[in-house]
């Protein structure tokens, strides 16, 4: 909690903070980033708390917190920002409370600001099928980087998983569809995804992600594993060091401009894409929430709103009176 020291708090607050980041990681179980996230709302918390001279984190008040949201909102942060750092300080007080630290829980009462619901940016099956293809990865003479990238690209969108996940794989996560795992993969298979958390699950893929995985796997990994000693992992660099979520963003930043789709594409994309192309296929929501690994439907629900126009065609095609 250093980043904390010039904040005038007392050395008791500074303990109870640092237990709470413990929780975080170690009870918790939550990512790096999640908890960087965390660590950084808990800093703007404790400055505001520092301009009011409150240095002890069990004196805060209920009024003191109302103040803070206020604080938040004058500030010009969005919405999104807002409830984060809401949800951040009631999960402080809540822990401090629960852990005997502070005889109640001031912020147990507060309501973050309701957030608009942005609909996901979501690919037309053409489009995903130009940004695989512009990576150039079908060529005899394709380079271990095009077979690389093609190989990411493709798993990406048939698993639906997040580029921070994807970055994390390593060769024996790989399972073909007889769940034997370093057998051929061109007919499909599975893949071991480690989300939030910590948990762990098992995502299908389907022939085209198999054929340029076995492709990267046979031309391309042999050479990059050589170069360096990050064995384990699935995707490498031309340096054999695991590639990164930086990495794989610029990936998919390129194959969008050379495929001269225009609007906005991001790893999450291509998940936003995965999830509604399956819905509009027909799959139900308990499947698609398993596969992308939400730890409730509400989050998956999304989508659905995303397929209302499919499910008008239907409607539409299939009602006697319809029409």
């Amino acid at each position: 909690m250093a980043e904390l020291a010039d904040h005038k708090i007392t050395s008791t607050t500074a303990r109870a903070l640092k237990k709470f980041l413990q929780y975080l990681e170690f009870e918790r179980g939550l990512s790096e980033n999640t908890q960087l996230a965390y660590r950084q709302d808990i800093n703007i918390y404790a400055k505001f708390l520092a301009t009011r001279q409150i240095a002890e984190i069990t004196t805060v008040t209920r009024q003191n917190i109302t103040d803070f949201v206020q604080f938040l909102s004058e500030s010009g942060a969005s919405r999104t920002s807002i409830a984060r750092r809401i949800a951040a300080v009631r999960l402080l007080h809540e822990y401090l409370q629960q852990a005997g630290l502070s005889a109640g829980n001031p912020a147990d009462l507060i309501k973050p600001p309701k957030q608009r619901q942005y609909l996901p940016r979501v690919l037309a099956i053409s489009e995903v099928t130009a940004l695989l293809d512009a990576v150039g990865a079908d060529a005899p003479d394709a380079t271990p980087l095009q077979l690389r990238d093609r190989a990411l690209l493709e798993l990406l969108y048939a698993s639906g998983m997040r580029v921070s996940e994807a970055v994390k794989i390593d060769m024996d996560d790989l399972y073909d569809s007889a769940g034997q795992v370093a057998e051929p993969l061109r007919a499909g298979g599975f893949i071991r995804v480690r989300g939030k958390g910590g948990k762990q699950r098992l995502v299908p893929f389907g022939r085209y992600a198999g054929e340029a995985l076995e492709r990267y796997l046979v031309r391309a990994r042999p050479g990059y594993a050589a170069l360096g000693k990050e064995s384990a992992a699935l995707f490498l660099g031309p340096r054999g060091a695991r590639v990164s979520r930086q990495t794989a963003w610029l990936v998919i930043k390129a194959a969008a401009q050379r495929a001269k789709i225009t609007a906005e594409v991001s790893p999450h994309t291509l998940r936003h894409s995965f999830a509604t192309h399956l819905l509009n296929g027909g799959a139900d929501v308990r499947s698609v929430q398993e596969l992308l690994g939400h730890a409730s439907v509400v989050t998956t629900q999304i989508y659905t709103h995303v397929t209302s126009n499919v499910l008008r065609e239907h409607y539409m095609s299939a009602h006697p009176r319809a029409k």
